[in-house]
């Protein structure tokens, strides 16, 4: 994830650097807990973020933490206006054009979402996050080859990341790639963290679902 590259006579501060560091952990922070839903922590690490970017008057991260706790109180409108704001400064922050197009889908703007998806995959294209997030709209849009495409994609960046191995899954289920579907299933629990047991558990029961499905069922001897 690329953040402000403010350049000092060829080089970065070391100050500067420290805060982008530190800012990137706290939107990866966050991006975790938003994907396992865990909204109150959501909640506390952006308003720490919001925080710091404050102090070190960062504009950009300011209005991207701003955004993200509009959207956490769904006010997906006014994130918008923020996350705007966010990429007129850095015109080249992938996740904030991947949040504006996540708004525009609350919002019931699905066409416009999309575009959205693109403009970030064009300026930030090693961003695993848009590819998945674009796969999950198509996919519940049942295109599910081409959110299988995408999918594909995000983990070729980020090759553990459990959620897309989830959704990944799910699609292939949906187009009656049972095995497939199964080994996608397992690469999610193999990559998801111990500390989110429920997460687990949902895929194991789905898992466990597709094998009794796969399993031959014998008529009684007659």
């Amino acid at each position: 994830m690329r953040l402000n590259n403010r350049a000092i006579f060829g080089y970065k501060d070391k100050t500067i650097m420290s805060l982008e560091k530190d800012l990137l952990h706290y939107r990866l922070q966050l991006d975790e807990a938003l994907t396992f839903q865990d909204f109150s922590l959501a909640e506390k690490i952006a308003d720490l973020a919001l925080h710091l970017a404050e102090k070190h008057e960062n504009l950009g991260e300011m209005f991207y933490f701003k955004a993200q706790l509009e959207m956490l109180e769904q006010n997906y409108t006014q994130a918008i206006i923020y996350l705007s704001r966010t990429v007129s400064i850095n015109t080249k922050d992938g996740a904030a054009f991947n949040d504006m197009a996540l708004c525009l889908t609350e919002l019931g703007m699905i066409q416009e979402a999309l575009l959205f998806f693109d403009k970030g995959i064009s300026v930030e294209p090693d961003y695993p996050n848009i590819y998945h997030n674009k796969g999950w709209l198509l996919s519940h849009l049942g295109h599910y080859s081409e959110a299988i495409a995408l999918f594909s994609k995000a983990l070729s960046l980020d090759p553990q990341r459990a959620v897309t191995y989830e959704n990944l899954g799910f699609s292939l289920e949906n187009l009656g790639r049972m095995e497939e579907a199964v080994a996608a299933y397992q690469k999610a629990l193999d990559f998801v963290k111990p500390h989110y047991p429920g997460i687990r558990e949902e895929i194991q029961e789905r898992m466990t679902k597709l094998r009794n499905k796969q399993r031959p069922r014998f008529s009684p001897e007659e």
